[in-house]
């Protein structure tokens, strides 16, 4: 399947996934190189927050972002009155989304996101959409410890557990 075809579906699935959350949600039907207007790939809001979004997607690691591409983002929303978001999807993972301040920076001048960035500081879907807040395990520990004085054991064995590696963060979450 050609990149193009691939980002296009990935483009839709986003926007599918954005309309079932409750957004009001297009996809720009001239972004990219189909036009010489600058245009973000996708326009979503939900009556409180408007985005403006680059969606790219890979199957391998990283994802890169022309200069660009991000000068025309934040020119579109800051005109727009959205807040940009680049949303990255690699395959076999959920989308990520990051504000273009917060993309490293290459010598060239262009934008990367490593997986293991998306994974570790990206606000994933559930999160960007308003269903959950991200919290981190040392952000999880210090709230058992607030809520149990010294701290509740099982809870520290989970945690533990999961910062080990031995569990998987949807066991850690099922068991606390």
């Amino acid at each position: 399947m050609s990149s193009n075809r691939k980002g296009d579906r990935r483009e839709r699935e986003l926007v599918n996934a954005l309309d079932e959350s409750g957004f009001a949600v297009m996809r720009a039907p001239a972004s990219g190189s189909a036009t010489e207007r600058e245009l973000p790939d996708v326009l979503a809001g939900d009556g409180e927050a408007f985005y403006a979004i680059e969606a790219k997607s890979s199957a391998g690691d990283p994802i890169y972002l022309d200069g660009h591409e991000i000068e025309a983002l934040l020119y579109f929303a800051q005109n727009f009155g959205a807040k940009p978001r680049v949303g990255v999807r690699f395959d076999r993972e959920d989308w990520y989304f990051f504000h273009p301040g917060d993309l490293y920076t290459t010598d060239g001048g262009n934008y990367r996101v490593k997986k293991e960035t998306a994974l570790a500081d990206g606000t994933d879907f559930a999160e960007f959409v308003g269903d959950t807040q991200k919290v981190t395990l040392a952000e999880a520990a210090a709230a058992a410890e607030d809520d149990e004085g010294d701290g509740d054991e099982a809870t520290r064995e989970v945690l533990s557990a999961l910062d080990r590696g031995d569990i998987s963060v949807d066991d850690a979450v099922e068991m606390l």
